[in-house]
């Protein structure tokens, strides 16, 4: 099976006065299509470093990122960023839907931001919304919307370009146990229905325990959490 991200010698560093501090030192990572991946580890320890420097968000000190083969600090800022908003979804912690817009324009905006046509770019959301189970709240502000439909919302606009990998960071960390258990249901549901890859950093050992392989973040790199 294909490696989708691919990371090697991953280092990050922080200056502080004349101190240095080293979060990820010498981090390699391989995420095969359709695996759903576990980052797990202490507060502080690099985990939504980890997250942003496999997305592109933030650059390595030192080191490679392959996305589906391409060597993402390779590139310019803007091509970079416009690969980044096809090829990689974000869920994040806090479902970050602007709040003057319904559930299917918060879906829409990024799809028309990479220039997809307008009619496309509606139906692929409104296919992602169903799928996600909130079709029926399309035309709600999030203000309006729940918290578990809120996140739904989140997961449908990560999907909505058909990206190569979603990046999850602490996904259901806001949620209360109920409506977190439906949303670890609904990301494994489309795992398997579409064999969507994931890479979850998240506290909740139920989540974790879950996925394909659960990796702990320590010391600045990765360690295998299970056999």
């Amino acid at each position: 099976m294909s490696s989708v991200v691919v990371a090697r010698g991953l280092h990050k560093y922080y200056r502080s006065g004349d101190q240095t501090l080293k979060i990820l030192v010498g981090l390699d990572l391989d995420v095969a299509a359709g695996e759903t991946v576990a980052v797990v580890g202490e507060s502080g320890a690099g985990k939504t470093t980890l997250l942003n420097l496999l997305g592109g968000l933030d650059r390595p000190t030192d080191g490679r990122v392959l996305l589906e083969g391409t060597d993402i600090f390779k590139m310019k800022d803007g091509p970079r960023a416009r690969f980044r908003n096809r090829r990689v979804g974000y869920v994040f912690q806090f479902h970050h839907l602007l709040p003057e817009f319904t559930a299917l324009e918060n879906v829409v905006l990024p799809l028309l931001i990479a220039r997809m046509d307008t009619a496309e770019a509606e139906r692929r959301a409104r296919k992602y919304l169903d799928a996600v189970g909130v079709r029926k709240r399309e035309g709600h502000r999030p203000a309006k919307l729940s918290g578990g439909e809120r996140q739904r919302v989140a997961v449908a606009r990560a999907l909505s370009a058909e990206p190569a990998v979603v990046l999850a960071d602490e996904p259901s960390g806001n949620l209360d146990e109920r409506t977190a258990d439906s949303l670890h249901d609904l990301l494994f549901e489309l795992n398997g229905t579409l064999g969507q890859t994931f890479v979850v950093v998240t506290h909740n050992r139920g989540l974790a325990s879950r996925c394909s392989r659960t990796l702990t973040l320590g010391g600045g790199a990765l360690h295998e959490a299970n056999p």
